[in-house]
């Protein structure tokens, strides 16, 4: 999915570190100066110059962990990164950016339950940071947890409104809980951000396609189509789509165009399904029967065949008792596959006494 590209996180949070790191020991020298001037002697002022001291020192301490590990992260060694921002966190346990350097580090090594620990405590401590709601986000879409995810991403988006990557995730990710209409305006959004985004355009046909608005769909995946390498999804989600519209003829091209990049069951029952409605029967029948030959337990390709077959038996004045059997015997095999079919059951029921009629007769 498109949500697996790394956070921005650490580059934008840096500069704040490093700006900690010029202001943070001169406002501490002036303080020190000053109360070194008032007495020099006072038991209590020299107490809390030593603890402001300590506390200086800790905060530069864990600045220069960050640096030291943002440097090990440039030349790619993520394991002494991951070293140096905990040892920051150890020196430091409010340093926000160490917590989303050590969060990307965990994702990018596929620990997620670490990197949402590490995500979700500098979200915590820092609610306006964009990078930690971000990347808390992604982790939690990764791990499935989409509800908490969504929130999330909403949180970064009231810092960043018009921020690509959290659009088209944000978009995703209502997509995974069936709540197309919740993600249309993000998924908008994204391409109006990004039009050159073929991911975008990807994003936003499924969104269009999941409510049932097929032509606006078509658009967005031609539109992809023209963006970024054809992929067999690409492909399948255009041809559906297609179909959908009843763009027959359209689909069964770009099914053929899909078959000879990757052949697969799914592909074949598609087009299957198109010739079927372009009447091409013995055209269909094939593809349906390709389809089982890859997969034999694909159902909608049995259903595929026992529609063909029962279109050869009424074409034929129902005389071709041979199709309506082999036609029944798809049916069963399909509805054992998946028993949830209101429309098979309702076929066998039509169909199948006559079909025992015909083998108990020898017909």
């Amino acid at each position: 999915m498109t949500m697996m590209r790394p956070t921005r996180a650490l580059p934008l949070t840096l500069s704040i570190v490093m700006l900690t790191l010029v202001i943070a020991p001169a406002m501490t020298g002036c303080r020190a100066a000053g109360e070194a001037r008032r007495d020099k002697n006072t038991p209590n002022q020299t107490v809390s110059k030593n603890r402001n001291q300590t506390r200086s020192e800790r905060r530069a301490q864990a600045n220069d962990a960050v640096v030291t590990a943002q440097q090990k992260m440039t030349e790619g060694d993520l394991e002494a990164a991951l070293r140096e921002f905990e040892r920051a966190i150890a020196v430091n346990p409010a340093m926000t950016v160490a917590y989303i350097g050590a969060g990307d580090i965990y994702r990018r090594q596929g620990n997620l339950p670490d990197a949402e620990k590490n995500f979700g405590r500098a979200a915590q401590l820092e609610p306006r940071n964009f990078d930690a709601q971000f990347g808390h986000g992604l982790v939690l879409q990764l791990m499935n947890r989409l509800g908490e995810s969504i929130q999330a991403y909403l949180r970064a988006l009231t810092i960043r409104p018009g921020d690509f990557e959290t659009n088209l995730n944000i978009a995703t990710a209502y997509l995974q809980v069936g709540e197309p209409a919740q993600a249309l305006a993000f998924a908008q959004r994204a391409v109006a951000v990004t039009p050159d985004s073929g991911e975008a355009r990807v994003n936003l046909g499924a969104t269009y396609a999941a409510l049932n608005q097929h032509e606006q769909a078509v658009i967005e995946f031609q539109q992809a189509a023209e963006l970024m390498d054809l992929s067999p999804r690409l492909l399948l989600s255009l041809a559906d789509s297609l179909g959908h519209a009843k763009r027959h003829a359209e689909m069964v091209a770009t099914l053929d165009q899909l078959i000879r990049i990757e052949p697969s069951a799914i592909a074949y029952e598609r087009m299957g399904s198109g010739l079927f409605r372009l009447r091409r029967y013995d055209a269909a029948l094939e593809s349906f029967q390709k389809a089982l030959s890859m997969d034999s337990g694909h159902f909608p390709a049995l259903n595929g065949v026992a529609v063909c077959q029962l279109n050869e038996f009424l074409w034929s004045g129902q005389r071709d008792t041979s199709s309506l059997g082999e036609a029944v015997v798809a049916l069963r095999r399909s509805l054992q596959l998946e028993p949830g079919q209101p429309q098979i059951v309702e076929l066998l029921r039509r169909y199948g006494a006559g079909a025992n009629r015909a083998q108990a007769s020898g017909g």
